[in-house]
């Protein structure tokens, strides 16, 4: 395997706009663009009376989630930037592109950022009237313990999805075009996603468009298990390994972790070897060989094996394996005929006996990765005629975008390593918003809030992810607090009770306390001290605070995630801060300068 790769020259900021343009374009008779919006929709959809599933996720994963969008699959994707989560308002709109009248099932993988704004979503489509419900993927067995029968799935402690997002995707989208109510396609769904595992192997980490090195990296002559398609790095290491050995441990893995076989299964199980962007198809066959061996010694029948690409991780080098224990129920859903850009299953004729190894594959079609480098990072946003709000997110994207690369590598360290480009992506946005929404006199706390309103909906809707999310919410609860302001109060305490109010919200959203090592660990000791220092007059106050925030972000090395996949790494980051509360701190250091 090779371990470096030189892509096509490409500018980060518009990869998703120009490659959906393009899938659109190269697939125009099976899918069309959302107006709007970054997604795409069947041109079979919307159908009356037919319940509508709408997936989505980061770019970087093609096939998933664009590329699997058509008849008898998906009925629209919603797509985020390179692995970060669509935003709300891009699934919303997505959703309604897609809704035939009979309802619509999200669903996504069991990422904290695609959970936050799939379900901001739903709460929006339901109260609008359209029935909805969602579906989380949960099969990557590397990235936690096993679900807890009975309990709901929460993203923080759950297991993430992986490739085995296809295996409920393509159940789900079989049993709404048969004509399911949404009930019974969200049943399906749900059942297929609790019978489904999935455990995978890199051999070399992948690059970011615009990135001049990689995510993470695989030292020559090893192997990192249980990696994450985010290029979050493995669970453990171990020696390069051959076709066949790699095959044991990816069976291996999997084995004693499937569930109780369904009743009626006969031993069946759907079989997914998935390549993540840089493993070539006939590697992938020698390893299947091994795989489909180690499975029959075990008294597992493969139905419809498929091997090629269905979720990667732009270049990455390495493989990952799915199963899906199946009854007759699922094995005809699985079964049935689809048509999407990426995979088409035509019609078949039953299997002759109990040898699948003939009953048809289907044609999954492989993708290049893209790669590129970075353009300016100031385009589109030039101070606006000063303003305190905009002058303020201004600057505070001009530093936090120095720090760019840092923020990336502190969050590489056990997550995706996309923190630093989602956020000044996200500023960029906030601050035009802000300078369009800030009409009224400099010092008017209800102008500041609508600007704030503003940009906090902006940043959450270009950044996506869990960070997008948080952020946006941060923004936007400390603009509501400051447009119920009366008239003469006083701006510290004002931001004060702004920001304890801003604190909760993001606690509430994000299901996290101060102490866990997330961005709330610079935020609490901010606006106490914010709180502690209003008689110095706000400029003296919220540099102080800041300066707090800066200190406790530092001490947040010493910290032990309990969130997200970083937990899942044990001590993994222990010693490095963590990235979120780094860049809160830099935002409000940032905002200090602008205050006189």
């Amino acid at each position: 395997m090779t371990t470096e790769h030189a892509g096509l020259g490409h500018h980060p900021e518009t990869f998703r706009e120009d490659w959906l343009e393009g899938l659109a374009d190269a697939y125009a008779r099976t899918v069309r663009r959302v107006p709007d919006a970054y997604g795409v929709v069947g041109r079979h959809a919307p159908r009356p009376g037919k319940v509508a599933l709408v997936i989505g996720g980061g770019s970087g994963h093609y096939p998933a989630f664009a590329g699997l969008v058509g008849p008898g699959l998906a009925d629209a994707a919603a797509v985020g930037d390179v692995f970060a989560s669509p935003s709300a308002e891009q699934v919303y709109r997505t959703a309604r592109a897609a809704d035939g009248g009979a309802g619509v099932l999200l669903s996504c993988g069991n990422y904290a950022g695609d959970v936050m704004h799939f379900g901001l979503a739903a709460r929006r489509l339901s109260a609008e009237g359209t029935a909805t419900r969602t579906v989380l993927v949960t099969d990557d067995v590397a990235s936690g313990p096993p679900p807890v029968e009975g309990q709901p799935i929460d993203p923080s402690r759950d297991r993430r999805g992986v490739a085995g997002d296809f295996f409920v995707f393509k159940v789900a989208g079989a049993a709404a075009e048969r004509g399911d109510d949404l009930d019974a396609v969200t049943r399906i769904a749900a059942r297929a996603n609790a019978l489904t595992r999935t455990f995978g192997a890199a051999f070399a980490g992948c690059t970011l468009p615009g990135a001049a090195e990689p995510l993470f990296t695989v030292n020559a002559g090893t192997t990192e298990l249980g990696m994450g398609i985010h290029g979050e790095p493995g669970l453990r290491t171990t020696r390069h390994l051959t076709a066949a050995e790699l095959a044991d441990e990816l069976v291996g893995n999997l084995l004693p972790e499937l569930p109780e076989p369904p009743a009626g299964g006969r031993g069946r199980v759907a079989v997914l070897l998935n390549g993540l962007g840089r493993t070539k198809y006939e590697e992938l066959f020698v390893v299947y060989r091994q795989v489909n061996r180690r499975l029959r010694a075990a008294g597992l029948h493969p139905f419809r094996p498929e091997v090629g690409e269905f979720v990667t991780s732009f270049d990455m080098a390495g493989v990952s394996l799915s199963l899906m224990l199946l009854d007759d129920e699922l094995a005809e859903l699985y079964d049935a005929p689809c048509d999407t850009p990426a995979f088409r299953r035509l019609p078949q004729t039953p299997a002759e006996g109990d040898d699948e190894r003939t009953a048809g594959a289907g044609e999954p079609r492989p993708a290049a990765a893209t790669t590129g480098h970075p353009g300016s990072l100031r385009d589109g946003v030039a101070p606006g005629g000063g303003l305190p709000v905009t002058l303020a997110l201004h600057a505070a994207l001009e530093l936090v975008a120095a720090n760019e690369d840092e923020l990336g590598r502190l969050d590489a360290v056990a997550g995706d390593g996309d923190h630093g480009i989602g956020i000044v992506r996200g500023l960029r946005a906030a601050a035009a918003a802000a300078r369009n929404a800030e009409p009224g006199p400099a010092g008017d706390p209800r102008s500041a809030g609508a600007a704030l309103l503003a940009a906090g909906l902006a940043l959450a809707d270009a950044s996506g992810g869990a960070s997008g999310a948080l952020y946006g919410v941060l923004l936007a609860e400390t603009g509501a607090a400051l447009t119920r302001a009366s008239d003469g109060a006083r701006g510290a305490e004002l931001l004060a009770d702004a920001m304890d109010a801003a604190q909760r919200a993001v606690a509430e959203l994000g299901g996290a306390e101060v102490g866990e090592k997330t961005m709330l660990d610079a935020l609490d000791p901010f606006r106490r001290e914010l709180r502690a220092r209003m008689a110095e007059g706000l400029p003296k106050a919220w540099r102080a605070a800041a300066e707090a925030a800066t200190r406790a972000a530092a001490d947040t090395a010493h910290l032990t995630p309990a969130r997200g996949r970083a937990a899942r790494m044990g001590t993994l980051g222990h010693g490095h801060p963590d990235a979120g509360a780094v860049s809160l701190a830099l935002l409000l250091t940032a905002i200090g300068t602008t205050l006189n």
